[in-house]
């Protein structure tokens, strides 16, 4: 598996703005209320991220104990280690999505010629704080997931199986 590449969160963070850029224009213009996302959404991002996080922290001691040959070591579960990674993968694209959304709600609320409440752009700003939170730990838990390359393997140059230095 290939590691997730930063253009493609910023095309999709891009895309999740102008989306959700339009469909706050558009509720307004029918005269309906606008996306005002709640408080527990960050809450519950910064759970999911945490989740991940840990999640991710077996693999990274296992693949660590290997590479420094300590005794005992126990071997790195393949399939555990697959699912986190899709796991952390899938989270630093969410993280991106809803990231894009909800700061496509807080420009919209602050570009208003009438002020929104307090409240709800301060929702709307945790909302962003909580979605950044679970992209960037889904990219953490993606780099905790790789491996060292193989000591037989000097020259192997895999972008998927080597550590970013």
């Amino acid at each position: 598996m290939k590691r997730t590449r930063p253009l493609l969160l910023v095309i999709y963070l891009v895309a999740a703005a102008i989306v959700g850029w339009l469909l706050e224009s558009t509720l307004t213009a029918v005269g309906a209320a606008t996306i005002t996302p709640p408080f527990t959404l960050a809450i519950t991002l910064l759970v999911i991220g945490a989740v991940v996080i840990a999640l991710a922290l077996p693999v990274r001691r296992a693949v660590r104990d290997r590479a420094a040959s300590r005794p005992g070591a126990r071997p790195v579960d393949p399939f555990y280690a697959t699912r986190v990674l899709v796991l952390a993968k899938a989270s630093s694209i969410a993280g991106s999505i809803l990231c894009g959304g909800t700061l496509a709600v807080v420009g919209y609320i602050l570009t208003r010629s009438v002020i929104a409440g307090v409240g709800s752009i301060f929702t709307s700003g945790a909302a962003v704080v909580g979605s950044l939170a679970l992209l960037i730990c889904g990219l953490v838990a993606e780099n905790m997931c790789s491996i060292p390359p193989d000591d037989k393997n000097k020259g192997n140059k895999d972008p998927a199986t080597t550590r970013l230095q």
